[in-house]
């Protein structure tokens, strides 16, 4: 036989044989080998996908959300689910919170976008696991491209490691672009935390301006259900917005994966802790070339503040930065009960001074909503609630048994919709006069008089008469101390002594000043609603003045405070030299070469600079500025807003804005024409006049 006929039928031999494996062997392949996912994303082209801008994806979303009624459920989210411009911007966050940086979309390599197709693709057919770090589909940018395989040491290290997978946080952000939008709209106006545009500042803002005039207080704590939740419980009241597979079942295997995960790691878990904690003394770390840099000392110290109704973020195990959302999602089921109970409760009486008629009626200044007139023998009957996190208030107008009725309800009901059973330690009942603390604030009450008639001799009252109660919310101070104690920058309670910074100690002044102004500014703005804004924040600065005194007194080696503020002023302004040798250049000459870092003084030295509390009223139906563009878009598109507006301008007799303004054109015209008519003959008849002369 020729070499060509062996040739020929070696290459027949080899095609027959090569489409028999293909149509026997590639289905299973195609499920199993991670080979086959990449050849299919390499025939199926990445740039090709990406079509749309994702932000107006995510407009659209948001817009479509609060034009349809609150208890609209979305049956089909698929399609968001496998849009690759969304999960092109969702590995961009994941990057910014990995690196500290926000790559371009220009910037993302093809290898890049090939296993983030792979990522997408391996979620829309049901394939994806929730914490596989033995074989990710798309690895974090801060990791190194796997050249060899790891050792076992770092393979187990890897798997028993709390660290989330890169890839699991790329699909929660997907998940969280999806469903915030849909749920948004049927969340309750009274919840305000984890959510955009609402924030700890406005809870306190509702508190002054809705809480004016209640009596008995019920506080609850629903914490518990932060730290673990029953994954029916979310199931249940995810189905009530989006009835879609996927999305339910990539929920729900990342809450049930996460349970099991927990029970059989609880002792890995605190030995991980105690080894933690030995560590803390070795030498500094070295950062890695992308990896971000850890947050300031200011910041630091600003978060170990966080009240604590704030300080707890759920954490669902695999759900990650879904938890927050899925925890609103579980609690809203309360805050729509208390308003149906609040509406129920409500009992108006006439002679009472405010809420008469109706659960809206303010019968006292809406500029001055703190203060309440005083009222008759009957009380109006009504209740008003607020919930933050896993913490909820609720001010009561009525006799206490209405409270201990209202809390035998709550315990009720959290058992048998929530599962969580709370007992009477974290439903307590308080009297205003006696104070409620809630996001490190005091809710109490003060009684106006207007006149105090005294004696001519001793100055004893003869009579004093109340015109009124103003509701006081002031900053917690004993709280501020016991935080500052916490951090080791003051001892003791009663009269506290100011401790040196010691982890500033190795900084510069410049720094050092710059680092706790911050600090200041910050605490400054967080106390910004609280009437005793000057004092709380007067002396925040005092202790952080004292503590760098006595930092710069221990580093220079001047012995006291009194130097330190001799030489450097009373803001700590004034450059401190390291040693008393002439023969070192001037601050102001290394300052003027660039050499040095100008140093900022302290701030808030004397009381007068420090802002005073802000009391702009808060509007009773507030909403955050994007739900309101949001309405006010969804009404620019509807026609019927249009011809309804017609309708109303037709009737009052107003004119429109454009018949306004054609009349102003054609007064310019008219009167235009006029003026230039007159002028022209004034010009002829002046002219003749020259003539005859």
């Amino acid at each position: 036989m020729s070499v060509r006929k062996i040739v020929e039928h070696f290459a027949f031999h080899r095609s027959t044989l090569s489409s028999f494996h293909f149509h026997h062997f590639s289905r299973p392949l195609s499920s199993h080998s991670p080979q086959c996912h990449h050849q299919r994303n390499q025939s199926q082209d990445p740039q090709s996908l990406l079509k749309q801008d994702p932000n107006e994806i995510c407009a659209s979303l948001w817009v479509k959300a609060f034009s349809s009624p609150h208890n609209t459920s979305f049956p089909n989210l698929t399609g968001f689910l496998s849009n690759f411009d969304l999960w092109l911007l969702a590995y961009q966050r994941s990057c910014a919170h990995a690196t500290g940086t926000f790559p371009p979309r220009n910037a993302v390599g093809t290898l890049v976008l090939h296993s983030l197709l792979s990522l997408r693709n391996a979620v829309i057919r049901n394939r994806f696991e929730w914490n596989n770090k033995t074989n990710p589909l798309l690895r974090a940018p801060n990791d190194g491209a796997a050249s060899k395989p790891l050792s076992k040491r770092r393979l187990q290290a890897a798997i028993k490691s709390d660290a989330s997978c890169f890839q699991d946080r790329v699909v929660q952000e997907v998940l969280l672009m999806i469903l915030e939008p849909v749920f948004e709209p049927r969340f309750s106006p009274k919840s305000h935390a984890f959510r955009p545009g609402r924030n700890a500042h406005t809870v306190i803002r509702t508190i002054r301006s809705n809480f004016a005039g209640y009596l008995w207080f019920l506080k609850g704590d629903l914490a518990e259900i932060l730290d673990h939740v029953d994954p029916h419980v979310v199931m249940r009241s995810l189905e009530k917005g989006t009835r879609d597979k996927k999305i339910l079942g990539l929920i729900k295997s990342a809450l049930e994966g996460a349970n099991m995960r927990g029970v059989s790691r609880k002792e890995e878990i605190v030995e991980e802790l105690t080894r933690l904690k030995k560590k803390r003394a070795t030498k500094k770390k070295i950062l890695k070339e992308n990896e971000p840099k850890p947050d300031p000392y200011w910041l630091r110290t600003f978060f170990s503040f966080a009240p604590e109704e704030a300080a707890k973020v759920p954490n669902y195990g695999h759900c990650g930065i879904l938890s927050p959302l899925l925890a609103n999602v579980c609690l809203n089921e309360l805050d729509y009960w208390m308003e149906k109970m609040i509406v129920e409760f409500f009992r108006p009486s006439e002679f009472d001074s405010i809420w008469k008629y109706s659960i809206d009626d303010g019968c006292h200044n809406p500029a001055w909503p703190e203060f309440v007139p005083s009222s008759g023998k009957e009380k109006t009957r009504k209740m008003d609630y607020v919930r933050y996190g896993g913490h909820f208030l609720i001010g009561i107008r009525g006799p206490r048994e209405d409270a201990v009725e209202l809390r035998k309800k709550i315990v009720a009901f959290c058992d048998r919709v929530l599962g969580v059973r709370l007992d009477n330690s974290k439903l307590e009942i308080e009297h205003v006069t006696r104070g409620i603390q809630f996001l490190d604030h005091i809710i109490c009450r003060r009684v106006i008089h207007p006149t105090l008639r005294y004696t001519g001799s001793g100055g004893n009252i003869v009579s004093e008469k109340g015109v009124g109660t103003l509701l006081s919310v002031t900053a917690c101070l004993q709280q501020c101390i016991r935080q500052f104690r916490r951090l080791e920058l003051v001892k003791g309670d009663k009269d506290p002594e100011p401790l040196p910074c010691n982890p500033m100690l190795y900084s510069g002044q410049a720094h050092t000043n710059s680092q706790m102004n911050k600090f200041l500014e910050t605490m400054a703005d967080w106390y910004r609603y609280a009437d005793n804004r000057k004092k709380v924040v007067g002396f925040c600065a005092y202790v952080v003045r004292s503590s760098l005194a006595k930092l710069y007194a221990a580093r220079y080696r001047l012995k006291s405070r009194a130097k330190v503020y001799g030489i450097a002023s009373r803001n700590l302004s004034r450059p401190l030299r390291e040693s008393s040798n002439n023969s070192a250049p001037e601050y102001s000459d290394l300052l003027r070469m660039g050499l040095v870092d100008p140093i900022e003084g302290v701030q808030f030295s004397h009381m007068s600079l420090i802002p005073s509390c802000d009391y702009t009223p808060f509007p009773r139906n507030w909403i955050p500025d994007h739900e309101r563009v949001l309405h006010e878009y969804i009404q620019l598109e509807n026609p019927k807003f249009f011809c309804e507006l017609l309708r109303s301008v037709k009737q009052k007799g107003l004119n429109l804005p454009q018949d306004e303004i054609s009349q102003m054109v054609w007064d310019y015209k008219t009167h235009g024409v006029c003026y230039f008519r007159s002028n022209k003959d004034n010009k002829l008849k002046s002219d003749l006049k020259k003539i005859t002369a």
